[in-house]
């Protein structure tokens, strides 16, 4: 059956031969790649998909945010709650430029979205036309692919192989702009039976001969450490780094994107390294003679100064993407495949060691070293005991999706993760605003699992406009602001490297309380540890969003520390 105009009216799965508007097109497409919700805004050259969505509300959640860059973030946290593709939709202009900085992050972080932007009718294509951008140039460098398409006969296929390309080998953003009137326009052609894309060969299994190289090399090893990436979580092959730290009783540290990927109560796990890791963490780096990098990049915030990490460790990187190979350290043993497979290969191939000279070193580091020791504050509330209230109230359950900053650094450090997808953030390109947005996606993605948004007020300033779209859809994200009236990370370096000139550092913030019950939302105050406590509490037991304003000390700064340019032994530790 179809309506007047053309539309399927169920979203039913596309006939081979039967006609279809470009719009019906994009939304099969998105179907068949197993997602269920849209984040957008529609706008003039958007409208005509809208019109397509507005027949595939029985199949299809669309979720109005109230700025596109919102869309991109919560794309974001559902993709990677879920494993599947995130989407998110804007209009032609400035509802596609909206969206590049989400574009960036994904790109970074390895996510994989697909982006639909709309863009002026064909004719217009070039002319200047009202909200005219070109959005496929500008996106080129920060996407895994950018699609322009010119004909609505290439669309089936293009939209095929954008889902393909967002999900396979290292995930990424994949942009595609359609035109206006490709939108209107009908095809009878339906998406190949196989995606065949020349040049993108995805590398699966390691190759064999590195993997037994790779073996031997663990094997030999006295004091060899597993630095956790991201990348486990993307392939899900966290039951195989476990049979490989437990086997040869190997320490686990994570990269920021892998905490959770090791169960971080495992007496073989020492948490996250580098920048603001935990001491005994960045510790083992210094004295490891063997690093087993496993789906991560050795970024700059993890691996600090170069030549002081695993200075005479012998390397194996385990990493889908080659160009991420002997890109910051070299490596002795390169291996480009995707890991749950690859492990899958090398496990066989490791033996039992005890090596419990090497753990006792570390167990002692921990002990003289205890980085996740809060001090007294007799006078104000410390953010640290902010995440440890949420982390208390929830058993430890609760999925936590941080911003940028020291509350990031917090949430991360102070909130055990016993499995992957619990903790979310944005890492590589670190854009502030992410939390709020990324927490609604996250929760969309499994209904099922508590969300807590910690959020510094900087951060939410960037996109509080989307307590709107929290009262409007009534997702259940409570939203716990880390309120220490500063961008706190900066006057955190404002005061360690530029002599306290505090300039740009404070902010002037409104009652956010006030504001959450403005928009609708459900909003509660508090400054002493009782209040924190009690608004914690009563949030974890209301069904539906709320928004907690925690005022906690303004000048707390985040320890350990490895100043910038130092290595991950030169660790700055609290001074109290």
């Amino acid at each position: 059956m179809s309506t007047s105009n053309g539309q399927a009216s169920n979203g039913a799965a596309p006939r081979a031969g039967a006609p279809r508007s470009g719009g019906q097109v994009v939304c099969d497409a998105i179907l068949a790649a197993g997602t269920d919700t849209v984040f957008g805004m529609p706008g003039g050259a958007s409208l005509p998909f809208y019109d397509t969505l507005y027949h595939y509300q029985d199949r299809l959640r669309h979720v109005l945010i109230r700025h596109e860059q919102a869309a991109g973030f919560a794309a974001n946290g559902y993709a990677r709650a879920c494993g599947r593709v995130g989407v998110a939709t804007s209009t032609s202009g400035p509802g596609a430029t909206n969206m590049v900085t989400c574009m960036a992050n994904d790109s970074m972080d390895s996510v994989g979205v697909v982006y639909i932007t709309g863009q002026v009718a064909r004719p217009a294509i070039g002319s200047d036309a009202f909200q005219e951008t070109d959005i496929t140039g500008i996106s080129i460098p920060v996407t895994k692919h950018s699609y322009l398409v010119l004909d609505v006969d290439d669309l089936p296929r293009v939209m095929q192989e954008a889902f393909h390309l967002a999900s396979t080998g290292r995930p990424g953003p994949v942009h595609v702009d359609i035109p206006k009137d490709v939108f209107l326009d009908t095809t009878t052609n339906v998406a190949p039976a196989d995606v065949t894309l020349r040049g993108y060969r995805p590398s699966m299994v390691g190759n064999a001969k590195m993997v037994r190289r790779a073996a031997e090399v663990i094997n030999a090893a006295e004091r060899p450490i597993i630095m956790a990436g991201h990348g486990i979580d993307i392939s899900g092959a966290a039951q195989e780094l476990f049979q490989l730290a437990v086997r040869a009783n190997i320490p686990v540290v994570s990269t920021l994107h892998g905490v959770g990927v090791f169960p971080e109560s495992h007496p073989l796990s020492f948490g996250m390294l580098g920048m603001h890791g935990l001491a005994y963490a960045n510790f083992a780096m210094g004295q490891t003679d063997c690093i087993i990098g496993l789906g991560t990049r050795f970024d700059d915030r993890a691996v600090g100064k170069v030549d002081e990490f695993g200075p005479g460790a012998k390397v194996v990187h385990v990493d889908i993407d080659p160009a991420e190979i002997g890109k910051v350290l070299e490596t002795e043993v390169p291996i480009v495949g995707d890991l749950k497979l690859t492990l899958q290969r090398l496990l066989p191939l490791i033996e039992p060691r005890d090596r419990e000279p090497w753990l006792e070193r570390m167990n002692r580091w921990r002990s003289d070293h205890p980085s996740l020791a809060i001090p007294d504050s007799p006078d104000s509330v410390l953010p640290q005991e902010v995440v440890r209230a949420i982390y208390d109230v929830s058993g430890g359950e609760a999925r936590v999706v941080a911003d940028v900053g020291q509350n990031q650094m917090w949430a991360a450090q102070h909130f055990w993760y016993e499995r992957p997808r619990m903790f979310f953030s944005a890492g590589g390109l670190g854009p502030m605003g992410y939390a709020l947005p990324a927490a609604m996606g996250v929760k969309l993605a499994d209904e099922a699992q508590d969300v807590w948004c910690v959020t510094g007020d900087g951060g939410l300033l960037i996109n509080i406009q989307e307590f709107n779209t929290l009262a409007a859809e009534g997702i259940d994200v409570k939203v716990a602001i880390v309120n220490n009236a500063h961008l706190g990370m900066i006057r955190q370096w404002q005061e360690f490297f530029y002599d306290g000139r505090y300039m740009g550092a404070f902010l002037d913030n409104p009652d956010f309380a006030k504001v959450a019950q403005a928009f609708g939302l459900r909003g509660i105050s508090a400054s002493t540890r009782g209040e924190m406590q009690d608004a914690i509490a009563a949030a974890h037991e209301h069904d539906g969003p709320v928004v907690l304003d925690l005022h906690v000390d303004r000048v707390e700064n985040v320890y350990p520390m490895i100043v910038p340019g130092t290595g991950v032994t030169s660790v700055i530790e609290d001074p109290r």
